[in-house]
């Protein structure tokens, strides 16, 4: 039998043996003339037909085809590469980092202790994991979380969940944490972990507004309004606190009804923390929470804090202390303090700071402020000189009086330049120089108070300045987890997606604190490593793509081993 093939084709030859079999060879073979005759010369021997891989041949076949654009020739084919195709490929290595550090840090051991041993259809703590990591990684509701999990993810252990078991372990979250179980528990084994000092504990407030007209119904509704921190008091809100170390690893969430003030959320975070048992600890809170009456509160039972002061209306004691004189100390670079004691407040230190380099920016900007007030009012004053001048009709007059004073009301009504203004005796606006004045003295300087004794005037600024760290992550909490929109009109759902959060927040911060990088890039470099599923006659493997150089060191910084080359083989 011969078959052409372009100058090539295929040939079998056969042999008989002693016992009288045949056996037959199959060979590829091309012809060329030798001395006038035409000789067959075989190029490749496939050995004997009974043994022949004509899946070998199969795939010949559709490299030639392919290569001569013919893909269609024979659809039925197998394609190069053994036979397999790709049938999936899914992201997986940032969600193995999370997962990593989620049983590192021990937070499924947690979650498992504190939900007891009743049995679900489905893992809750892998439902959860899978909806922190959904908030690390690419945040959004928890119906297109659930399909995110299923289709665009791989989350080991979770084959998939649909948007009723997302809730249902979310139920079971707050359920467990009413009493913050499932905090503390996280908490310590993460300080175990760490090594993490929790001698200063920063705390701070923020907002979380509802896209929806009317506040909850009710006594105590927990969708209410009050003023935000986000400019939105024309929307329904929630109250979120925030506590976190100095290295700025979450520690603690809470959650109130939109409109509780600053001043009566400290003492329940205070006996809260206190709860934990966790030793000596100074309190650091910004101006908003520095009353007298929370001050006194932070001291019970043996407890200190760091506490900014309103300089402007701080009252007697701020103006006390910033009319002490003394000789400021240079403690870093554009950081200089300054410590006094008053008489009227005994156990109470005050420490003065000054920043030269924002004192610079304060008065350029009051500056640039007062000129634009001077320009303003040397303009109406200007046109209202000639309108008087002009020989018009009373209505004239009138209208022309009304609209400066509507250039004069827009002025004092204007958000940053109405502060430097008053009003004279004879109803006109003037720039108000005592204010201006009194403002030069405060350039650059911001006030502290402390009931420690054994800090420095240097150790209190210092403290004080880590403060940004609570503010960084409600910033971190708005944006790159984004925390808002929230979809949910239920408390107790409200809380739990706050709680979920909260556990991201802390599995990328510890994240970025081992590798050095910010999340934003541990994540982007991660999302490259994808779980690839190739399926072929012989059956189905799943394994992952090739580790970069960087992607390996990222799981090593974090202590994380790689995921395996081979995670699943399926033989058919």
């Amino acid at each position: 039998m011969i078959v052409d093939a372009v100058g090539m084709y295929l040939r079998t030859t056969q042999r008989k043996n002693k016992n009288g079999t045949t056996v037959r060879y199959v060979q590829l073979a091309h012809n060329r003339r030798v001395g006038g005759t035409t000789q067959a010369e075989v190029v490749h021997n496939f050995g004997r037909e009974d043994q022949l891989d004509t899946d070998g041949l199969r795939r010949l076949v559709a490299s030639i085809n392919r290569y001569l654009g013919e893909d269609g020739a024979d659809a039925a084919a197998p394609a190069a590469g053994g036979g397999l195709q790709v049938t999936g490929s899914r992201p997986l290595g940032a969600v193995w980092l999370l997962q990593g550090l989620w049983r590192q840090l021990e937070i499924d051991a947690a979650l498992k202790k504190i939900l007891g041993a009743r049995r679900f259809r489905t893992d809750v703590e892998r439902v959860l994991f899978a909806l922190a990591a959904n908030r690390a990684i690419a945040p959004a509701s928890k119906l297109s979380a659930a399909e995110w999990a299923g289709r665009d993810a791989v989350i080991p252990g979770l084959e998939a969940m649909d948007e009723n078991q997302a809730y249902r372990a979310m139920d079971l979250l707050v359920e467990a944490d009413a009493q913050a179980e499932v905090q503390e528990a996280v908490f310590f084994a993460v300080a175990n972990l760490l090594n993490l000092e929790v001698d200063l504990l920063f705390f701070d407030t923020t907002n979380t507004y509802f896209e929806r007209d009317e506040p909850d119904e009710g006594e105590t509704p927990f969708r209410a309004y009050g003023k935000s921190k986000d400019h939105r008091d024309d929307l329904p809100q929630i109250t979120i606190g925030l506590a976190v170390t100095k290295e700025g690893v979450p520690v603690r969430c809470w959650c109130w009804p939109g409109g509780t003030s600053d001043q009566a959320i400290l003492p329940q975070v205070k006996d809260d923390m206190r709860d934990w048992k966790l030793g000596r600890v100074i309190t650091v809170v910004d101006r908003g929470f520095s009353s007298a009456d929370n001050l006194a509160y932070l001291t019970r039972a043996g407890g200190h804090y760091i506490a900014g002061m309103r300089m402007r209306d701080g009252g007697d004691l701020a103006e006390a202390a910033l009319a002490r004189q003394g000789r400021y100390q240079s403690v870093r670079d554009n950081l200089r303090v300054k410590e006094v004691k008053l008489d009227q407040a005994p156990g109470r230190r005050f420490v003065i700071c000054h920043n030269p380099a924002q004192e610079e920016r304060d008065r350029r900007h009051r500056e640039e402020a007062i000129k634009r007030i001077e320009a303003e009012l040397e303009r109406i004053r200007s046109q209202r000189e000639r309108d008087a001048k002009r020989a018009t009709t009373a209505k004239a007059r009138e209208r022309a009086e009304a609209a400066h004073v509507r250039a004069e009301c827009a002025l004092i009504e204007h958000p940053t330049l109405k502060r430097w203004l008053r009003t004279s005796k004879n109803g006109r606006l003037a720039i108000d120089r005592a204010k201006v004045k009194a403002e030069e003295r405060l350039d650059g300087k911001y006030l502290l108070t402390s009931s420690d004794p054994h800090l420095s005037a240097e150790e209190i600024a210092v403290g004080y300045k880590a403060l940004l760290e609570a503010e960084r992550g409600f910033r971190d909490l708005k944006t790159v987890l984004e925390l808002r929109p929230v979809f949910h009109r239920l408390e107790h759902r409200i809380r739990a997606h706050v709680l979920l959060c909260w556990l991201a927040l802390l599995l990328i911060r510890v994240a970025e604190r081992r590798t050095g990088q910010t999340w934003n890039r541990i994540s982007t470099e991660l999302g490259r490593v994808h779980e690839v599923t190739l399926t072929g006659d012989a059956g189905q493997i799943t394994q992952t793509t090739p580790l970069t150089s960087q992607q390996a060191a990222l799981y090593r910084a974090c202590g994380i081993k790689p995921p395996p080359r081979i995670t699943a083989a399926d033989p058919a």
